[in-house]
């Protein structure tokens, strides 16, 4: 249920499940390796084609109560008509029963004064910036004026068709009667999440008469709107949706496995898969600043982490160094040749720099300092790469950087380790993810070159945060 207050104007809301080494898909009727080729997104070819709604699409025989009839409305409506026909072929697939479509759509203005307001789910729409599926009634309503018109310029338009697709995926909920009241609304929020991400599969294979996306900016867009309305305080009661990583994490579920692969989620396995990763903030911030002195102590617990006999030599005076085997990579730069990590410390700790997201209510991209730490610890898995011999130039070396700096990442997270003053934070991770989507840096080669999809690099971090050292390696060796 995405939630735009306007008081802080602050949203809450818009992923989860099962870490599969070796998942299949079948593409073309063949069961294939979704890792198979690093320039693919979970089986499908990388496309950087259109992206959005289709021209001279059919018109919709749906209308919302109260609508205006504009073009925020209209996209809405033809959301709604698109995932009904998704759950429509889709549904007696993986439930019993038949397919029931939502049985009321409401449109409102937040802007409306509370004389202007109307009702949805026995609640004032006065300034109510929100999407709901209100169970009560088998309804969903949106706001028209300030929600998915910022979703919309923010994202794209697909963004507020992924709102659409999860407010829907709680009507699935409810058909299917596969939560009940009693259930946590984690549980409920992730498995949404991930039913949009099986409807988005189906948009990504050309299966959609409204909508298109290609599986290069658009889709990385429509992550990083998940990443933007996460749960940005864990220490929050209201904070009941789950972390940017755990949501991006429920819409890839979805959109490798299909529905199915979501009706596995529960607090059992959320809390699994949480294991040791930090669920509050303790009382502090948790950032910690990029300095020299904190990058020698990530050194230090790198080594123990993930040690090489040939341990790398560090430099803080500036990523532009002399190499004969490599390129310069700003703020961070490894070189093969004489394995050296060199650092533009201000550079990082700029990198590092906390989003203000009382002043940037939907960031774009959420930075802090684990956006910049990310970086080094990646440029320290191209020596670990190095010391086995790997190819250091290429897009399976790039993600293997990606999944190693997750298998570091999730050490950091557990208790007792002889790590030094490192330790990870709430938050750390969804700041990572960020960045990830957006320029992929963590995600790339010792030239920098990294693959085009968000989704394929965010996909290796999170195998290795969950899965580990051979859950890389049976991905990207």
């Amino acid at each position: 249920m995405p939630k735009l207050r306007v008081a802080a104007l602050t949203v809450a809301a818009l992923c989860a499940v099962l870490l599969v080494t070796g998942c299949t898909r079948a593409v073309d009727g063949r069961a294939v390796s979704v890792y198979d080729n690093p320039f693919q997104v979970a089986g499908l070819p990388t496309t950087s084609g259109p992206n959005g709604p289709r021209e001279n699409v059919p018109p919709t025989d749906l209308s919302a109560d109260n609508g205006d009839g504009g073009e925020i409305d209209t996209l809405a409506l033809n959301a709604v008509t698109d995932v009904q026909a998704y759950w429509d072929k889709h549904y007696g697939t993986e439930f019993e029963g038949d397919f029931e479509p939502v049985e009321k759509l409401i449109s409102w203005s937040a802007r409306d004064s509370r004389r202007e307001s109307v009702e949805f789910c026995t609640e004032s729409t006065y300034r109510m910036v929100n999407a709901a599926y209100c169970r009560l009634d088998n309804s969903i309503g949106w706001d028209r004026t300030l929600l998915l018109p910022t979703m919309s310029e923010t994202f794209g338009q697909m963004a507020v068709v992924m709102v659409i697709a999860h407010e829907y995926g709680h009507a699935i909920q409810n058909n299917a009667d596969i939560v009940d009241r009693d259930d946590p609304v984690i549980v409920k929020e992730q498995q949404a999440d991930c039913f949009a991400g099986a409807y988005m599969r189906w948009v990504a294979e050309g299966e959609s008469d409204y909508f298109t996306i290609n599986t290069s900016d658009g889709l990385n867009s429509v992550l990083a709107a998940t990443v933007a309305i996460r749960d940005s305080d864990p220490d929050d009661p209201e904070s009941v949706h789950g972390s940017a990583f755990e949501r991006v994490t429920a819409v890839q579920v979805g959109f490798t496995d299909g529905a199915k692969g979501c009706k596995g989620i529960d607090m059992d396995e959320i809390e699994q898969r949480r294991g040791d990763l930090p669920q509050t903030f303790d009382g502090a911030s948790g950032e910690f600043d990029i300095t020299e002195e904190s990058l020698v102590e990530l050194g230090k617990a790198l080594s123990v982490i993930l040690p090489v006999p040939d341990e790398p030599v560090y430099s803080y005076d500036g990523a532009e160094i002399d190499c004969r085997d490599g390129v310069s990579t700003e703020p961070v730069t490894y070189c093969p040749a004489n394995n050296t990590i060199a650092t533009n410390v201000d550079g990082l700790s700029e990198r590092g720099a906390a989003t203000d997201e009382a002043d940037v209510p939907l960031p774009v991209k959420v930075t802090g300092d684990y956006n910049g730490y990310v970086v080094f610890i990646s440029r320290y898995t191209l020596s670990v790469q190095r010391s086995r011999d790997q190819e250091l130039v290429g897009a399976k070396t790039g993600l293997r950087a990606a999944c190693l700096s997750g298998v570091a990442t999730g050490k950091l997270a557990e208790t007792g380790r002889d790590v030094g003053d490192i330790t990870l934070a709430a938050g750390d991770l969804d700041e990572a993810v960020s960045g990830l989507l957006t320029d992929g840096l963590a995600a790339s080669d010792v030239e920098g070159k990294t693959v085009p999809s968000g989704f394929s690099r965010v996909d290796a971090f999170r195998a290795g945060v969950l899965g580990g050292e051979e859950t890389c390696a049976a991905r990207y060796e």
